[in-house]
């Protein structure tokens, strides 16, 4: 098995492989993997399925004992591909407060943090490029 990252590599039935593939991804990479699906609202806005996750975003957690309570993430972790949300921490036996790591794929997002341009650009380019092809469609029946 190769040591290095590669962005040819198709996929395996191996979970070692797996892991060892989303481990040694690049930053940028590992970016496009930290995505959760996006709430009804927001798909028919964006008609987009999921996106990226961005401190600031309103997320709902959907599974596991935290499930159903939704808040903004607090801390986004390229390294751990983890997300902390604000107001979601566990109890230590000493009384002090720890902020839970949640996995994207658990999560749903409920608003965007649209700060940033070129975030808004990105999901603006997804619409244009969806009405732009069904216009050809349309011309062509």
């Amino acid at each position: 098995m190769k040591k290095q990252y590669s962005s040819k590599w198709k996929g395996s039935r191996q979970v070692r492989k797996q892991r060892k593939y989303r481990l040694n991804a690049p930053l940028n990479e590992k970016h496009k993997m930290i995505s959760s699906t996006l709430s009804d609202e927001l798909r028919k806005k964006y008609q987009k399925r999921s996106f990226p996750l961005r401190k600031g975003d309103s997320v709902e957690i959907m599974r596991g004992e935290y499930a159903k309570k939704t808040g903004k993430i607090n801390n986004v972790r390229l390294d751990k591909m983890k997300v902390t949300i604000e107001n979601v921490q566990e109890t230590k036996k000493d009384g002090t407060k720890r902020d839970l790591f949640f996995d994207p794929s658990n999560l749903r997002i409920k608003e965007l943090n649209l700060d940033d341009k070129m975030r808004k650009e990105a999901l603006e380019r997804k619409m244009t490029n969806k009405t732009e092809v069904e216009k050809t469609t349309e011309k062509k029946k």
